[in-house]
Parts: structure tokens; sequence; C-alpha cells
């Protein structure tokens, strides 16, 4: 389990910040055009697939008869589920839709099968759906009083559909009896993303076995939807919300599994977009597992991770009683947080401490304030001059630092040389110079320090937020993630298999940067021979690290 807790994205980002922080401390310190046709082609047949399926009509049930024909299929069947075999129902499937959100609800399991979202589509203009073809289920397992240990997803619903003002209600029921059954009921609100969910039962306290434990059981894969699967899978997590309102997450790289106490949510967030399960009753325990599925990038690989979650339930009077809601949706501020009760918002990822802190309250009010009314580039340069001004001051005093040492160098060079051979003694009569000059060598490296929030920040801010996912700049088709100007047969290790330009165009533009700002002050440092490879080093990580980040990241190093 990790609770706000540095990973290995966030460390790799450290190392590139401390990489260029560095310098600054040492300045104050003594074709493929085929290829894109075929995408091109596939992306238009693909499409043309889509378009070709059937639209979502207005809630309606959509029977179908299930190979329950033969009389001793039939017989099986209704021993296996004792009480439960009194339902009529038969296999087929309700949908539940408005303006933005489109769902699927099968006879069999009362579950959702299919979730698709209305306004968004994947790299390649394919609709986002967070729940198709089997990825995803969920389940009821409890016990009868007769020792039958029964799963809901293998009992069968009767649907029922209703109208609750503007709200589409659909009631599924696994009955024992007309008045004795389990029920799964939703209601779809317009306009939204969010649905109440409530797994009640009536009439089945002589039915079920209470002494048994009886759960809930969640599981999902998590579908591509970014053309680099390595990419959306480092921002594919469980994110979970305790009964003390604390936030926690699975590991983001490898397997994990933790069983937590007052889950009030569960969040399965796919980069951009969450499968949500939330309690308006804390579930008093949850097994949650998290596994890894992508080994290396794949094109042909469909999926990223897979989540699952089992919770007890308790009846209360002999009854289940549950209040719950299902989310299907944007991994976007401006939407979740309209769930202030739930805290949804809690579950996008910000960053860790104070760097999620400027990132929630600072940088995605300003850009979304910015890209309001500017192009979404030239809102990230704009935003990058006005960070730039705002930090003036402390930048002010780092070049005064660097501006005092340098006059100071010729000084320290002749003291270096006069006491090479009594090390106190340079030490002291360097000091004494320092207090004589009115510097310090650190004077220049807190400056430095305190923009270290802002840069990790910005590190975190352009790959996860959702203003910036599908926006062009320029050559870029997509600020929040990588731009491809090229397309290589082969992948470079570190690098990748396409070579992004805004990320060579930051790495030489810092590399410049240090020339010109360095000069000869990097020749020789006392105790840092290596001080200028160093320098230089660190341009290069960035090329390699960032030819696969967000561009709109290396579109704000280059300004």
């Amino acid at each position: 389990m990790e609770e706000k807790k540095l990973d290995i994205n966030s460390i790799i980002g450290f190392i590139l910040i401390f990489g260029i922080l560095i310098f600054w401390f040492y300045q104050n310190q003594p074709t493929p055009e085929e290829l894109e046709a075929q995408k091109a082609e596939q992306a238009k047949v693909e499409s043309q697939v889509a378009e070709e399926e059937p639209s979502a009509p207005e809630p309606v049930l959509q029977e179908t008869q299930i190979d329950l024909q033969d009389s001793v299929a039939i017989a099986d069947y209704k021993s296996a589920i004792g009480g439960f075999g009194y339902t009529s129902a038969k296999e087929g499937t309700t949908v539940l839709e408005n303006e933005i959100l489109f769902l699927e609800v099968s006879n069999k399991g009362g579950q959702i099968i299919e979730a698709r979202m209305k306004k968004f589509v994947t790299y390649d203009s394919i609709p986002i759906y967070l729940v198709k073809d089997g990825n995803a289920s969920f389940g009821i397992n409890f016990t009868t009083r007769d020792n039958r240990v029964l799963d809901s997803k293998d009992l069968f619903f009767e649907p029922s559909i209703s109208q609750n003002g503007d709200n589409q209600v659909l009631s599924m029921k696994a009955k024992v009896a007309s008045n004795q059954f389990l029920e799964f009921r939703y209601e779809m609100k317009p306009n939204e993303y969010l649905v109440d969910y409530t797994v009640r039962s009536q009439g089945l306290s002589s039915v079920i076995n209470d002494a048994q434990p009886i759960s809930l059981n969640w599981k999902l894969q998590g579908i591509r939807h970014n053309k680099s699967i390595q990419y959306e899978n480092r921002y594919t997590r469980l994110t979970y919300r305790h009964e003390d309102d604390k936030i926690s997450k699975l590991s983001e790289s490898g397997d994990d599994e933790e069983i937590e106490n007052g889950v009030r949510w569960l969040s399965y967030r796919q980069h951009f977009f969450s499968s949500i399960l939330a309690t308006k009753t804390p579930f008093e325990t949850a097994t949650l597992n998290s596994k890894n599925l992508v080994e290396e990038e794949s094109k042909e690989a469909r999926v990223t991770k897979e989540f699952a979650s089992v919770a007890p339930l308790k009846m209360e009077g002999g009854e289940l009683n549950y209040n719950m809601n299902w989310y299907y949706g944007p991994t976007d501020i401006e939407v979740l947080a309209k769930y202030k009760d739930l805290g949804l918002a809690d579950s996008i990822p910000y960053g860790w401490g104070i760097f999620g802190w400027i990132n929630r309250f600072v940088f995605t009010p300003f850009y979304g304030f910015l890209s309001s009314f500017l192009p979404f580039g030239i809102a990230i340069v704009v935003m990058t001059i006005l960070v730039r001004l705002a930090m003036s001051p402390v930048t002010y005093k780092s070049y005064l630092s660097q501006a005092k040492m340098k006059v100071l160098k010729p000084e320290i060079t002749e003291l270096t040389e006069k006491y090479k051979d009594n090390a106190m003694k340079k030490q002291q009569e360097t000091m004494k110079l320092y207090n004589k000059a009115g510097v310090s060598p650190m004077s220049g490296c807190v400056p430095a320090l305190l923009q270290l929030p802002i840069f990790y920040a910005l590190f975190m801010f352009f790959p996860t937020s959702f203003a910036l996912r599908q926006k062009s700049f320029l050559w870029a088709s997509d600020l929040s993630s990588y731009d491809t100007i090229a397309e290589l047969p082969f992948t470079i290790p570190f690098y990748g298999d396409h070579v992004s330009l805004f990320p060579i165009l930051a790495s030489v533009a810092i590399f410049f940067y240090m020339m010109m700002t360095t000069g000869q002050n990097m020749q020789t440092q006392p105790g840092m021979p290596n001080m200028k490879f160093i320098m230089y080093l660190s341009p290069l990580m960035m090329l390699f690290f960032f030819n696969n980040y967000a561009s709109g990241l290396s579109l704000y190093y280059f300004v």
C-alpha cells in the first residue's frame, strides 16, 4: 500500500529536476509516412465498424433466448440455485443511457456489462469503454440456509424499468418468490456520470444464512485507451478512500495486495478515466488487489492492470441494504468536484504532499482560466512566462549570488593555491573572504530549493491534467502524451520506438542555457572534478526520459 508516497515515476522526476538544480547550485558555489498512412487507414476501418453498430435506444429490454431449452440443463441449473430458480427471467440486457453515458445491464447477474463514454474517444478514434467484452464482473457471494454457496453473477434477474422524475430507474430482481428477492437498483440522472446503486433484499432472512460470510466481489481489467500502453499503465492505479478521509493507493508498478478497514470508495483509475464504487455505509474491511498485466510496450496489448476488491457485507434485521454509487467517467476535476460529499476529486493523482496542493489549487485552476480564452499550447507558453515572472524575485537572488561568486573567484583561486597544503587554513580564509564580501555559498542554493515544489508539481501536472488530453499544438496531437515526428523500426532502450521533437528542443535549449550562463566558471571546482560532465548529462537524461513523457512538459522547459 502507498499512502501518498513517492512512486518510481516521482523518483525519476526528482532525479531529472535535481540534475537541473545542480547546475544552479554549482553556479552559486566556488518518413515513417507509410506507417502513419497505415494507422490512419486502421482508424478509418475501426471507426466505420463503430458507426455500423446500432445506436443506443431509449431504455428497453433486449431479451435473447439462452441455452436453457434443454430440460436437463434447466433442471441442473435450478437444482444448483435452489429457491432462486423461481425466477422466469431469461438471458438478455437492458440499456440505460443519458447524454454522456451508455450502460448495458445483463439479466444474468444483474451487473453492468458495458459502460461507454459518449463524448470521448481513444487515440485512434474508438469510443472509450470502461466495461466491455467481459473485462469486468460484479457479484454478491452468499450461502443459503440449505448450504448452497451462490454468487449473484450466476443468478437471473428480472428487469423492470420506470421513471423517477427525469431519472431512469432500472430494478433487477432475483426472485425466490413474488415478494422475496435480491434487488440491484440503478438510477441514472440526466447528464451525470454518477449512477445511484442500491443492493437490497426483501424476505430473504429465511433464505440467506447470515451466519456465513456474505461478500461483494468486483473485478476489472483496464482497457487500453492510449497509444503507449506503458505510459497509460504508469497512471493506472487502484485508489481508495478511508473512513477518516485518508487517501491510499496500491502500487503503480508491480503487483500489490492490501487488507484495509473502513473503506468509503474504491477507484479503478485508468489514467484519464475511472470506474468508482462508493458506499454510503463504509466497508468494514476490504481486500484489495492490483496485478500488472503489461510486461513491455506492445501495440497489440489490450489491457493494462487487473484490479479486484472483496468486501464483506452485513445483514441488518435479516436483510441486505446498501446504498452505493457507480461512477463511470473522466478523471476530470471539473466533473469530480461536483461530488464533494463523496470526495471523488481526491482520486486524481495531483502528486505527493505540497506538490499535490500546488497542482490542485494553483496550476489546475490557473491553466483552466488561461485555456478558456487561449489555444491550449499558447496557454502553456503564457503560464510558463507568468510562472517565471512569479519566481523572478527568487531567481534574482540566485543570479545575484552567482555574480558575487564569480567576482570572488580569482581571489578564491588564489587562496586555493596559497593554502593548497593546509585545507583548514584555506577554509578559514575563504570564509573570511565570504564574510567580507557579504555573500554565502548557500545563498544561491536556497532560492533553487524553493523552486523545487514548482518544478515537481509541473512534472505531475502535465501528464495527469484532463484539460490537456487530446489537445493539439503545432505538431503535437496530444499535449498530455508524447509528440511523435518519426516512428522507428526498432526500439532503443530507455528511449522508445519513436522520436519526439519537443524533448529534443527542450534538451538543446537547456544545454545552451548552461553553456551561456556558466561560461568558464565550470572549468574547475575543488572537490568536484566531474561537475561539468554532470551538467551536460542532465539535458541528455531529459532527452531520453521526456521522449515518452507529456509533450506539454517539454514545451514548458523549452520556453
